[in-house]
């Protein structure tokens, strides 16, 4: 019997910033709009959330009847450690992307209808990373991937679904969001990167190599911070996200001081928690 304790931990809360930052960020776009609507950035959330822990659900279903998962480093797994059967974690998964594709539909009704076609392609995206016959995520698109729905399409959509309209603002917002998206993936890549090289697995990473992926992840984070110095021409108080600069110090140093293997876990949290704070503090910079 698998206890809640491990469900929660194969849910793998650190990444849960990649869902919280975005919504936050987009609200914060729509107030500067003034037409920030609480009850719709709640089924925002709903949404983002569910589909993060959907991912990594099935994440964790396909890396483990694949066998990727047999000798890692990396946070639980469990399917690869054999705590949990396969098809009840493909149903934990699937039944994260009902909540998702719940919250959405309502959200569409509120809004759009055309949005049911942006969630269907974020679900597609989740499953797809890993599953199927060609999954992305093997193939080195990952980062892509991450960037466009954990940045663009979050930010923009959350907005989006409280002032009606696309921005300007928004669509900027969204750039350092999907940058600090990426970075985490490229911490858990990283890592993996010996283990996904035996298992035949291209991400980006592997095909970059060590050096380079520490490089991008670097780039990301610094890329971030630039992106909001522009923004605060237009909207100053952004540069309130520069307060979170302290957070992107200890991750930065270790993967610029070739930290690998079990070294390298530590970096997805402090890189979630960077996001997190980042992401909050861009939010109320741009609705003051």
């Amino acid at each position: 019997m698998v206890s809640v304790a491990e469900w929660v931990a194969g849910a793998r809360p650190r990444t849960l910033p990649a869902a919280v930052a975005p919504v936050a960020v987009g609200t914060g776009a729509a107030a500067a709009a003034g037409a920030a609507a609480p009850g719709r950035a709640l089924l925002a959330l709903v949404v983002a959330l569910a589909l993060q822990v959907g991912v990594n659900y099935a994440n964790d279903y396909s890396d483990g009847i694949r066998g990727t998962d047999a000798d890692r480093i990396g946070p639980f797994r469990l399917v690869g450690s054999g705590t949990a059967q396969p098809d009840a974690v493909r149903l934990a998964a699937f039944a994260s992307f009902a909540v998702a594709a719940a919250a959405g539909l309502w959200l569409a009704a509120l809004t759009s209808w055309w949005l049911i076609a942006v969630g269907a392609a974020a679900l597609a995206a989740a499953w797809f990373y890993t599953g199927g016959p060609r999954p992305y995520g093997y193939h080195g698109l990952g980062e892509a991937a991450v960037f466009v729905f954990f940045g663009l399409v979050a930010v923009v959509g959350t907005a989006y679904v409280q002032c009606e309209r696309i921005t300007g603002l928004a669509v900027a917002a969204a750039l350092p969001i999907g940058l600090l998206a990426c970075a985490l993936l490229l911490t858990n890549n990283l890592r993996d990167i010996p283990t996904d090289l035996a298992s035949g697995k291209r991400t980006l990473a592997v095909r970059l190599g060590d050096r380079r992926t520490r490089l991008a992840y670097v780039g990301a984070i610094v890329l971030s911070f630039a992106i909001v110095i522009g923004i605060a021409i237009f909207r100053p108080w952004a540069l309130l996200a520069l307060l979170a600069a302290p957070l992107a110090m200890p991750p930065v140093r270790r993967v610029l001081s070739s930290a690998r293997g079990a070294g390298l876990i530590p970096v997805l949290k402090e890189t979630g928690r960077l996001q997190l704070v980042f992401g909050l503090l861009l939010a109320i910079g741009l609705a003051i």
